[in-house]
């Protein structure tokens, strides 16, 4: 029996078979994709430094809406990490427990969690307050800790050391 394999070529196939290796040729030149870059304490501190002269200025937001942020994240997660730590990943709850856990915790629940993370914001503190604290504290870093550390370090640092939990 006689096999050959036709040498016949779809119009178009080349033009394809280019594409698809410049695209190959292309994804071996371009750098890896990078994390999220760290912000740096130093960064912070110099927006920071405007805070009480121009409140309302570029800066000075940047500084706290970061700091805004940073808790923000924390009280977002904290309680669900560590309702997910206490109800382990394998408690063959259904899909529905699980949303209902996750989805209304309680103040309870926010107040164990926040002892886990160091530090509890007391109910109501204005946001400015902490800020100013914060901000202090990066005022007082030497130029050593400002270089070397991330702005995250710094603030969570600042809010553990004067926003304590009480047991």
């Amino acid at each position: 029996m006689d096999c050959h394999i036709s040498q016949r070529r779809l119009p178009g196939s080349i033009a394809v078979i280019s594409i698809l290796v410049g695209l190959l040729l292309l994804l071996q030149v371009t750098p890896p994709a990078k994390a999220v870059e760290v912000l740096s304490a130093q960064e912070l501190a110099s927006h920071c430094a405007l805070v009480k002269t121009e409140p309302e200025g570029v800066d000075a937001q940047y500084c706290i809406r970061y700091i805004q942020g940073f808790i923000d994240g924390a009280v977002a997660t904290d309680v669900n990490v560590m309702l997910n730590a206490e109800t382990g990943a394998d408690s063959g709850e259904t899909f529905s427990q699980r949303a209902k856990r996750t989805r209304a915790p309680s103040r309870a629940d926010q107040h164990r969690a926040a002892q886990l993370a160091g530090f509890c914001l007391g109910e109501p503190l204005p946001l400015r307050e902490v800020v100013d604290v914060v901000v202090a504290d990066l005022q007082t870093l030497d130029a050593n800790e400002v270089k070397d550390g991330s702005a995250m370090e710094v603030v969570y640092a600042s809010l553990q050391q004067h926003y304590p939990c009480d047991s």
